[in-house]
């Protein structure tokens, strides 16, 4: 069985090695669907969507009205510092894919419950554009 549910935050970010317009630093308004698929335990449910908000919630919150930054990219850092803005410094460039990956890998590290067995993640950077991927959590 499959649960599934959306979160969404706002943040920025800039790809400095692109050679279009991502260069420069912008934010996008972030949706996610986390889908967690398992067997559905003795009350019914695979998971209470009240967990996997309390799972995923605090992974959203300490990204939302920030700017994630590559480690490499010093230049941004160094400015975000100086104007005391909040900043959330990954080892990884910044796009789409990576941040999907991220949040797999997040939701693996605190994951207890033995029943989920998978999770798949889609991270919308637009209405229209996302990436998508999955894990084996066992």
């Amino acid at each position: 069985m499959k649960i599934a549910k959306e979160f969404n935050w706002e943040m920025g970010h800039r790809l400095p090695f692109h050679e279009g317009k991502c260069r420069n630093l912008h934010g996008h308004s972030y949706k996610m669907r986390v889908e967690l698929e398992g067997e559905i335990e003795e009350n019914g449910m695979v998971m209470d969507y009240y967990d996997v908000k309390t799972l995923i919630e605090p992974i959203v919150e300490n990204l939302d009205h920030s700017v994630m930054a590559y480690e490499k990219d010093s230049e941004l850092i160094d400015a975000l510092k100086t104007l005391g803005s909040k900043v959330n410094i990954v080892p990884f460039q910044t796009t789409a894919e990576n941040i999907c990956l991220y949040f797999l890998n997040k939701i693996k590290e605190i994951n207890k419950a033995k029943n989920i067995t998978r999770a798949r993640v889609w991270v919308f950077e637009t209405e229209n554009t996302y990436a998508l991927e999955e894990i084996e959590l066992v």
